[in-house]
């Protein structure tokens, strides 16, 4: 196998674990004990689960799902389902016992990978036809894996569901390939590069920039169990880590946590990329000032396989507030009619390229209703410059509609971030009779902070206006986030309850 930098990678993910094996470098070393994990022995265990996977009788593309923190064993449960065919099932540990079982149900899967920590919750959420795998007798032969292509099911993931049941994400070998693809050519990955992992993997930016990205790019990943901001430098340093993704909210509370990357940890780390979430400016401009270290904003999904835009690498043109250019894939802006719109224009940002999803599991109208053409609809609102740069400016379902004038929740964030006291911020929608809809906003300060909601209310006031600025500051102990570390903004009119604006 062989990486070409201008085409999606060929082949299957077997393929390239199989050539990746013949290279015996270190694949994974993980943080918690510094044990490392050499791509000759991943392929030996992930063959082995493979291998008993379909002597007890698993069909070729049959779901198995997987209940695992970040760990070795969740790697080889991973590449185990891949390497033999399978459908690996990435479920959500934090998505709750409802969605989980949702999810095992509905995908079909008849066998789960469980750690011990996740063992209560499957016992509580499992239907009766999902077993928990055990292993087995020692495969006579290897032989007796199925023959897989590229456009063969290769992953399952299912999206959040914070507007309905989580919609299951399939992606094949190709499009799975193409994701780390994507973040190898974005970032120039090299096999002598180490990513820092804190992401779970059973989130597609874990999964697809971290795992699929080391393992299309030949380098090699410090995973760590969770992300802890006391541990963060520590762990990079240890580790010989030259890159690290995370989300907004990770970035915010390295900044407001103590702590620095030593001198040599910071000179050997290239980049630090956000992603999940847009990036408040000011945020970003901290983050470089005090820890000297370019963060790169990116944009990814579940259905695009991680990543579809990035800006550029020092000394390229990094945009701040803007996730980027196109990578790999094509971006366009679609208006109301679903053709693409001239520069600056604002509409629907659409993608199309190898690493688009295959399909919603069982889900045809909702497929159907992704695409638009072979473009697929993101579901949020943004434009392209004339440089080619991304600017996102809200969420189809999130945008607050307000006395008739939409309100992009993002300006609102943005204002709030620009005061150093605060750490999480979300503005929302809130049901209104005299408006249709009111703006009020959630934020989580830093402990000691002596500001106060109406404090927070005049920063905006000051910034976007006083029609924009939010009604009423909420200051809670945390947002309500997905597993991505993502806020939830539609959850939180929901989780404050029905308190009247004041301040």
């Amino acid at each position: 196998m062989r990486l070409d930098w201008d085409t999606p990678p060929k082949g299957t993910v077997r393929d390239w674990l199989d050539h990746r094996a013949g290279e015996d470098g270190v694949a994974f070393i993980f943080t918690e004990d510094g044990a490392t994990l050499r791509w000759s022995e991943l392929l030996a265990e992930a063959a082995h689960v493979a291998s008993q996977l379909t002597m007890a009788g698993h069909a070729k593309g049959e779901s198995v799902a997987i209940l695992h923190p970040n760990g070795r064993a969740a790697v080889i449960a991973l590449y185990g389902a891949l390497y033999g065919g399978f459908r690996a099932t990435m479920i959500n540990l934090a998505a709750g016992r409802d969605a989980i079982a949702y999810a095992l149900d509905h995908s079909g899967a008849r066998t789960a990978f469980v750690h011990d920590s996740a063992a209560e919750m499957f016992a509580a959420a499992r239907p009766e036809t999902v077993s928990r795998f055990s292993g087995g007798a020692e495969p006579v032969t290897a032989s007796v894996l199925h023959d897989i292509t590229p456009q063969d099911h290769a992953l399952l993931m299912y999206t959040s569901g914070t507007t309905g049941r989580p919609k299951g994400v399939v992606h094949t070998h190709a499009s799975l390939l193409a994701g780390g693809w994507t973040t190898t050519i974005a970032h120039g990955l090299r096999p002598e590069d180490r990513g820092l992992c804190v992401l779970p993997i059973y989130h597609i930016n874990g999964l697809c920039v971290s795992v699929m990205g080391a393992l299309v790019s030949g380098g090699s990943i410090a995973m760590s169990a969770k992300f802890s901001a006391g541990r963060f430098w520590v762990d990079a340093g240890a580790s010989g880590a030259t890159w690290f993704s995370v989300v907004p909210t990770i970035i915010s509370h390295l900044l407001h946590a103590p702590g620095n990357p030593d001198a040599i940890t910071r000179q050997r780390l290239r980049f630090g990329r956000s992603a999940s979430s847009a990036l408040a400016p000011d945020v970003q401009t901290a983050f470089e000032t005090r820890f000297d270290v370019p963060i790169v904003e990116t944009m990814g999904l579940t259905e695009t396989a991680a990543q579809i835009l990035s800006n550029p690498l020092p000394p390229g043109v990094r945009k701040i507030g803007s996730p980027g250019v196109a990578y790999g894939n094509e971006v366009a802006i679609l208006g109301p009619d679903l053709r693409p719109c001239p520069p600056e224009v604002e509409g629907e940002i659409a993608i199309r390229g190898p690493n688009v999803m295959l399909e919603y599991l069982k889900n045809p109208e909702a497929t159907a209703g992704t695409f638009a053409g072979d473009w697929l609809r993101t579901g949020d609102l943004g434009r392209i410059d004339a440089d080619g740069y991304v600017y996102v400016t809200g969420r189809l379902k999130e945008l607050i509609i307000k006395g008739g004038e939409n309100i992009a929740p993002r300006e609102i964030d943005e204002a709030l971030y620009t005061h150093g006291d605060v750490i999480e911020a979300a503005a929302f929608a809130r049901s209104c009779t005299s408006y249709g809809e009111r703006v009020e906003a959630a934020v989580r300060l830093r402990d000691g902070s002596a500001l106060s909601g109406a404090d927070l209310r005049q920063i905006c006031v000051d910034r976007v206006g006083p029609f924009k600025a939010p009604d009423v500051v909420h200051i809670i102990d945390e947002l309500p986030k997905g597993p991505s570390g993502k806020i939830q903004r539609l959850k939180l009119a929901e989780v404050l309850g029905t308190l009247e604006p004041s301040g």
